[in-house]
């Protein structure tokens, strides 16, 4: 079995991973508060985890890994989003997260084990709470449920911040009924006009940080292997969320951890500024897609060491393009010598990512399976990365950016509404048509109408190539 090591937030380096039970291996990752459209940034914890959910699968077994990421579907955001929408809640929650999970399936996500929804796990928190105010962890004050940071003595070892460094360094006032300005809700009181719940302290709703306990406690049990997000959880979510959980199920047992691992990713940039609305460099998923395979971006975000900070440019873009083009025409060269996975196909990408997911290494490897003889090597490799998601290579080659379609009065064209511009291209179907009247005339020896079609094609971006098997084409 591949050896497996990993950068581990808590202790500051890379650590052998040895999982609680290899017949079991556990993961939680933070999802998405839905709200509004995943950005760019959004994405990436997911491929990073989504490479290690992959890895796991390969090394353990598929059924022995189970992915635990949430979705947060009642938030203060997700009220004012709704209100500014004039939509009820459920249709903003339902809406966002199915555009969500498109996304991320077309980034070539596969879906976690399980996807647990905050609204549906009220009960489990209330009942963590009134285990921390029983524990002296927690109390009640004017229809508020707090944690009592102090009362935890190792709050803050992730991330190496003291609880009177953080008072100082904040700069919102203090509730007046907090005993100490470090603590932070559990529960809140809502109005009539909140989505509220029935509680020992009144109507209300939970804080944010409280469904992450209470889920992966419910999912994965009290202790699992891996917590996984982005590094601008570390503090004060991930802090908050060790604080519940060890308070909650960890007295009396020395060494209690919530996770084995906690492994964080770098942020991201887009063209070197931190991506904002005012800054005009705001890029949702959705936007990318109109232009760039999803793939694309997924291979964009995997050039990039995962804890490392990502710029994401166009030339990074165009760099992964011209990658998968050459994975692909590989693969469509040989495609029909792939076959049956054989653990040694992946054995040395295995190795790459068992280095704390150096995923650039792997992608090195994968650059050189495209020149060996046995296409095995690229074909399972690149599977393992999350590639090679099209049925056929030819379908690659044909894909074009999402296109908004508005059939004109000649036939086979369409124009096509697309980022910042307008375009007019061919259909599938009328390609196919001149590419059979190609054939036909070159048939007949009429080469002059043969090259009129190439040419005529061509100034769509439609590139013809004439082999043994005869005519394909793909966007150019």
């Amino acid at each position: 079995m591949v050896a497996l090591a990993f950068s581990d937030t808590a202790r500051r380096e890379v650590v052998p991973f040895e999982p609680i039970d290899p017949d079991n291996v556990r993961m939680y990752v933070c999802g998405p508060t839905v709200y509004d459209e995943a950005h760019i940034g959004n994405a990436r914890p997911v491929v990073v985890f989504d490479v290690l959910f992959r890895l796991l699968r390969s090394v353990y077994g598929a059924g022995h890994v189970t992915y635990a990421r949430n979705i947060t579907d009642i938030d203060d955001k997700i009220i004012q989003r709704a209100a500014e929408n004039n939509e009820p809640i459920g249709a903003l929650t339902a809406r966002v997260t199915e555009g969500y999970l498109d996304n991320m399936r077309a980034l070539g996500c596969l879906d976690p084990t399980i996807q647990p929804r905050a609204t549906e796990h009220i009960p489990q928190m209330i009942a963590m709470i009134e285990r921390l105010i029983a524990g002296g962890h927690a109390y009640a004050a004017e229809g508020h449920a707090l944690f009592a940071v102090r009362s935890f003595a190792e709050y803050g070892a992730l991330s190496g911040r003291s609880i009177d460094e953080q008072v100082a360094g904040a700069r919102v006032e203090v509730a007046p009924y907090k005993r100490d300005p470090a603590d932070f809700v559990l529960w809140k009181p809502s109005t009539d006009d909140q989505p509220g719940w029935d509680s020992p302290w009144g109507r209300g709703r939970p804080g944010w940080h409280l469904e992450c306990s209470a889920m992966s406690a419910e999912h994965l049990g009290e202790t699992f292997d891996i917590h996984g997000g982005g590094l601008d959880l570390i503090f004060p979510h991930h802090e908050n969320e060790i604080a519940q959980t060890c308070c909650s199920f960890g007295e009396g047992k020395p060494g209690f951890r919530m996770a084995r691992h906690w492994m964080h990713n770098g942020f991201l940039t887009v063209a070197g500024a931190k991506m904002s609305k005012s800054e005009g460099n705001f890029t949702t998923v959705t936007d990318l897609r109109k232009k760039w395979h999803g793939e694309v971006i997924r291979l964009a975000l995997m050039l990039t060491h995962y804890t490392a900070p990502l710029d994401l440019t166009e030339e990074r873009l165009q760099e992964a393009k011209a990658l998968l083009d050459k994975w692909h025409r590989a693969w469509q060269s040989r495609k029909d010598q792939v076959g049956p996975k054989n653990a040694q196909y992946i054995e040395k990408v295995q190795e790459f990512l068992g280095d704390d997911l150096n995923t650039k290494r792997a992608i090195m490897q994968l650059v050189d399976a495209s020149s060996f003889e046995n296409i095995n090597y690229l074909f399972w490799s690149a599977k393992l990365l999350g590639f090679f998601g099209s049925q056929s290579p030819d379908a690659w080659f044909k894909w074009s950016p999402t296109r908004v379609d508005v059939v004109l009065g000649v036939e086979g064209l369409s124009i096509s509404a697309e980022v910042g511009s307008v375009t007019v291209g061919y259909s599938d179907e009328t390609i196919g048509k001149l590419i059979e009247a190609r054939v036909s005339a070159r048939r007949d020896r009429n080469f002059a109408e043969a090259d009129r079609i190439r040419d005529e094609l061509l100034s769509q971006g439609i590139i013809l190539e004439d082999g043994p098997g005869g005519t394909t084409w793909r966007r150019a």
